[in-house]
């Protein structure tokens, strides 16, 4: 056998290796994905399964009926959950997009490796901690249950998931972008906020999403700051119904009714973070779409 021969076979035979090594891999990380939506899968089906059963016009519309009586609806939480979403939104959305930024572009001093610190522990952060703090700080201040101790604490919850969000996206931007922004005479603020944030747009947006089906399933903080309420939205110093403690409150109940209730609440909720999700990307797409064709 020639030289050019052992060398073809060698060749050859490496080749069939990696194409086995690489199918391999390829059957595991599909084995891994099938493992990981498995659970996801039979959580949304059960939930369809159980919660379409309660839906109605009523159910969506009416507030909550006597106990022991199979009547209304969650109306008032469906409104409270999402003025509860845009307070906290209006509230977590800024701060954290703000301690991002000052991470990412200033995070080399001692303060900052503090300020990230603390922003990864409160991550993790107990969410019945941050709703005795919101207790604390608003309810026994001003007196009342109310909105805006609800909105606070979510905001909370919101703040250092947004923040790690920004901060990841933009390191990710290339270091090329912010030298030819400086190079053409912007002022470092400007290219921050018109450059880098444009730039890493979609992952800021992905951000937000996260805290958003963080913050809408949250019942512990919501117990101690808006306490609940079978009426619709009376003001913002007033008590407020959310979905997620509706939920908690149906499932206390020994009736047949308020099980079903519970599960056509959840499935309710499982749709509007992934209709907000939904459309905020058409939104977004769209937006972006239109500057291209521009």
């Amino acid at each position: 056998m020639t030289k050019p021969e052992i060398k073809q076979k060698f060749v050859a035979g490496n080749l069939k290796r990696r194409m086995l090594v690489d199918k391999i891999f390829r059957g595991a990380a599909f084995g891994c994905v099938v493992l990981a939506i498995i659970p996801l899968g039979s959580i949304l089906v059960e939930v369809f399964k159980n919660g379409a059963l309660a839906i109605s016009f009523e159910f969506l519309t009416a507030p909550p009926g006597a106990a022991g009586e199979a009547e209304g609806g969650i109306g008032p939480a469906i409104q409270g959950t999402m003025i509860l979403i845009g307070l906290a939104t209006l509230m977590g959305v800024p701060a954290g997009v703000m301690t991002g930024i000052y991470l990412s572009e200033f995070g080399s001093n001692k303060f900052a490796r503090t300020v990230r610190f603390f922003n990864d522990v409160l991550t993790e952060f107990p969410s019945i901690v941050i709703g005795i703090f919101a207790f604390i700080v608003i309810v026994l201040t001003i007196g009342s249950f109310s909105v805006w101790a609800g909105a606070f604490a979510l905001s909370i919850i919101m703040l250092p998931v947004v923040a790690r969000t920004t901060e990841e996206s933009l390191k990710l931007v290339p270091q090329t972008i912010r030298e030819a922004a400086l190079a053409l005479g912007v002022p470092q603020w400007r290219m921050t906020f018109s450059v880098l944030l444009a730039t890493t747009k979609s992952g800021l947006i992905t951000g937000v999403m996260l805290a958003v089906a963080r913050i809408a399933g949250e019942t512990a903080p919501l117990i101690l700051t808006i306490l609940g309420s079978s009426l619709f939205f009376q003001g913002f110093d007033k008590p407020l119904d959310a979905i997620p403690l509706r939920i908690w409150r149906l499932s206390l109940l020994p009736y047949d009714y308020s099980q079903l209730y519970g599960w056509g609440a959840a499935l309710i909720l499982i749709l509007l973070v992934l209709s907000l999700n939904v459309a905020v990307r058409m939104l977004t797409g769209r937006r972006m779409f239109g500057l291209v064709r521009r």
